[in-house]
C-alpha cells in the first residue's frame, strides 16, 4: 500500500537498493543492472515511495489509484509520420485532394475519345466511300458545328450544373456517332454523313469542366491551381497522342467502324463516372440578373485572339509534318509538350502571368523555327524528330498560362463558358492553320510549309503584347 504523506518521515533514509519497500506494479522488470547513470534516471515505477525520484528530462507522469506511475509514451509510427508529412511532389499533393482521383479517372476516360473520333471517322468514311475529300469535309463540318454549339453547352453547364447537362449532352453526341456508323454501313446519301457527324457537336468540354473543379477546390491557392492546369494540359497532350494511335489500331485490326464504336463507349462511360462525383462539383451560382457574356470582359478578346493564333500553330504543324514525314512523327511533338507541361507544373510560377505568357510565346516562336531550319537544310528524319520534340516543349506552358489568364478574367459563375470559348478559339485556329499549311505545302513545298507554324506563333506573340499594352492604356 502507498505510504500517506502524514506517515512519511521528515528525513528520507539512505537508499538501500537491496530492500524493497513497496510492491511493484504489474510490469515485467527490465533485464540488466538496477543502477543507471545520472543522465538516465529510473522511471517512476522503479523508485521507492519513501525516496523522492529525480525528475526526468521530459516527465510523462500520471496518478492511478493514489500512486504516481509513468505514463507510456506514444511515439507516432512511421506510417503515421508518412501520412502527416506533406509530399514533396506537387502532383501527389494535388491528387490527394478528397475526390480528385475519382473525377480525374472519369475525365481521362472521357477525354481519350477526343483524339479518336475524328481519326476514326476519316478512316471509316474514306474506306467505305473511297474519298478523303468527303471524309475531310465531314470532319470539318463537325468541327465548325462544335465551335458554334460548345459555348451554349458550357453556358448551360454553368447555369444548371455539370451532371445535369453533361450526361444528356453526351448521350446526344453518342447517338450522333452511332448514326454515322449506320449511315456508313448502309451506304446512305452523303448529306446524312454531314448531319450525323454534326450531332456530335453537343459533346461537353470535359477538360474545361475538370479545370472548373480544380478552380473550385483550390480557390485562393494559386500554386495548386497552377499545378492543376499543368496536369490538365499534360493530360490533353497525352490523350491526343494516344487517341489517334488507338483509333488507327482498332480500325485496322478489327473493322473500320471499331474506332468510332469504342470511342463512343469510352466517352459515355467516362462522363457518367465524372458526373457521379457530386462532392467535387462546383455549386451553381444563382443569377439574379442578366450577366454579360465573357466576350465582353476586359482582356478576354485579346486572350481569345492569342488562342486563335496558337491553334493555327497546331493545325499548320500537323498538316505540314504529315505531308513531310508521316503522321507518326507528330507523337514526338505531343510527347515534348506533355513532358514540358509536367515539369512546368512542378515549378513555382512567376506572379505576373501576362509576362509569363509573353515569355512562353517568345520561346514558342523561337522553337518553332527549328523544324523549319531542319527541313530547309534537308536534314534526316531523326534530326527533324528531335526538332519537333523541342518545338513541342513550349506548347504546354503557353496553354497553361493562357488558361490561367482566362480563369482570372472570367466570373466564377461563367467559368465553363469562358474556358470553352478559349477551346473554341483554339479549334478555329486549328482549322485555319491546317488550311494555310496545306496551301503552302501544295504551292511552295513541305520545307517552306514549316514557315506557317512559326509565323502563327509570332502572330500570337504580337497579339499578346498589343493586348497587354491596350489593357494598360485603358486602365490609365
Amino acid at each position: 500500500m502507498p505510504i500517506s504523506p502524514a506517515a512519511r518521515p521528515e528525513t528520507a533514509p539512505a537508499a538501500r537498493p537491496e530492500t524493497t519497500a513497496a510492491p511493484r506494479p504489474a510490469v515485467p522488470p527490465r533485464p540488466g543492472p538496477r543502477a543507471r547513470p545520472a543522465a538516465a534516471p529510473l522511471p517512476a515505477r522503479h523508485t521507492r515511495p519513501d525516496r523522492a525520484p529525480a525528475p526526468p528530462a521530459t516527465p510523462l507522469l500520471a496518478v492511478s489509484g493514489g500512486q504516481l506511475v509513468a505514463a507510456p509514451r506514444s511515439a507516432p509510427t512511421s506510417a503515421a509520420r508518412r501520412r502527416a508529412r506533406p509530399s514533396a511532389n506537387p502532383y501527389l499533393r494535388l491528387l490527394a485532394t478528397p475526390g480528385a482521383r475519382a473525377f480525374t479517372a472519369g475525365n481521362l476516360i472521357a477525354r481519350l475519345p477526343m483524339g479518336m473520333l475524328s481519326v476514326s471517322a476519316v478512316i471509316m468514311i474514306a474506306g467505305s466511300r473511297g474519298s478523303y475529300a468527303l471524309a475531310g469535309a465531314v470532319t470539318a463540318t463537325g468541327l465548325a458545328a462544335t465551335a458554334v454549339v460548345a459555348p451554349f453547352t458550357a453556358r448551360l453547364v454553368d447555369r444548371f450544373g455539370q451532371a445535369r447537362v453533361a450526361v444528356p449532352a453526351t448521350a446526344l453526341a453518342v447517338l450522333g456517332s452511332l448514326a454515322l456508323v449506320l449511315c456508313v454501313h448502309h451506304d446512305t446519301p452523303a448529306w446524312t454523313l454531314f448531319a450525323a457527324y454534326a450531332a456530335t457537336a453537343t459533346t461537353p468540354n470535359t477538360g474545361g469542366m475538370s479545370r472548373a473543379r480544380w478552380a473550385y477546390l483550390h480557390r485562393g491557392d494559386p500554386a495548386a491551381l497552377h499545378t492543376a492546369n499543368s496536369f490538365e494540359q499534360a493530360a490533353d497532350e497525352l490523350c491526343f497522342m494516344l487517341g489517334p494511335v488507338l483509333a488507327a489500331t482498332l480500325c485496322g485490326a478489327l473493322f473500320p467502324e471499331a474506332g468510332t464504336l469504342v470511342g463512343a463507349a469510352l466517352l459515355m462511360t467516362g462522363v457518367l463516372i465524372f458526373a457521379a462525383q457530386r462532392a467535387t462539383e462546383p455549386p451553381v451560382t444563382p443569377r439574379t440578373k442578366t450577366v454579360a457574356s465573357p466576350l465582353r470582359t476586359p482582356g478576354m478578346p485579346a486572350l481569345l485572339a492569342v488562342f486563335l493564333a496558337t491553334g493555327a500553330v497546331f493545325g499548320a504543324m500537323e498538316v505540314v509534318s504529315i505531308a513531310h514525314a508521316g503522321g507518326a512523327i507528330l507523337a514526338l511533338q505531343a510527347a515534348g509538350s506533355c513532358a514540358a507541361g509536367l515539369l512546368y507544373g512542378s515549378l513555382r510560377p512567376a506572379r505576373n502571368a501576362r509576362l509569363r505568357l509573353l515569355l512562353c510565346l517568345a520561346a514558342m516562336t523561337a522553337l518553332m523555327s527549328l523544324p523549319l531550319l531542319a527541313a530547309a537544310a534537308s536534314a534526316g528524319l531523326p534530326v527533324l524528330a528531335f526538332c519537333l520534340l523541342l518545338a513541342g516543349a513550349a506548347t504546354a506552358p503557353t496553354m497553361v498560362t493562357g488558361m490561367t489568364l482566362v480563369q482570372r478574367a472570367t466570373r466564377p459563375e461563367q467559368l465553363n463558358e469562358g474556358m470553352t470559348l478559349a477551346v473554341t478559339a483554339l479549334l478555329g485556329g486549328v482549322a485555319a492553320g491546317a488550311a494555310a499549311g496545306g496551301w503552302l505545302v501544295e504551292h511552295a513545298g513541305t520545307a517552306s510549309g514549316y514557315a506557317a507554324p512559326m509565323s502563327a506563333a509570332a502572330l500570337a506573340l504580337v497579339v499578346a503584347a498589343a493586348g497587354g499594352g491596350y489593357d494598360r492604356w485603358r486602365r490609365a
